[in-house]
């Protein structure tokens, strides 16, 4: 790896703290100086979610945009662009790229897309594809809590 990267990703993870301990200016701050020394699909993708945090969530999927278009391998931000999407209630939209989220070779956690489209289809009243996505975050990581809730609370609407 090259010192520019190592110094990219150091001010890309402490931007990372910023925005998990709720200072979105500063995160941002770091993930655009981290972009300016060495682009990273990570960077982009993490100063989206700053800036969704902020409400600006057309800007959030163009970070989004960027990402991929940096490292089209990398699925955290095919997941995102699905669920600003599903925030701005363009459903039909959300499902494609989760769908690529799921196909993505370089993403964790890996069953996030399928809690997202189990939830989309949920809310769509359409429970057995619900179910499906449910299941298959299951097969993905059998120990969540999240995909277990929502599968048992699904089983039980559907009988």
């Amino acid at each position: 790896m090259t010192e520019k990267r190592q110094q990219a990703l150091a001010l890309w993870e402490e931007g990372t703290g910023k925005l998990l301990s709720g200072d979105l200016d500063e995160a941002v701050r770091l993930f655009t100086r981290s972009l300016e020394v060495s682009p990273t699909a990570e960077a982009y993708t993490f100063r989206g979610w700053a800036y969704s945090f902020s409400g600006r969530v057309d800007d959030a999927i163009e970070e989004c945009r960027k990402a991929i278009a940096t490292d089209p391998s990398f699925g955290n931000p095919y997941n995102d662009i699905g669920c600003y999407l599903m925030q701005k209630g363009e459903l039909d939209e959300a499902v494609p790229w989760f769908e690529r989220a799921k196909k993505a070779s370089r993403y964790e956690p890996r069953h996030f897309p399928y809690l997202n489209l189990g939830r989309l289809h949920a809310a769509r009243g359409d429970l057995a594809a619900a179910v499906a996505e449910f299941e298959g975050a299951l097969e993905e990581n059998p120990e969540d809590p999240m995909a277990r809730r929502f599968l048992e609370s699904l089983k039980y609407r559907v009988n």
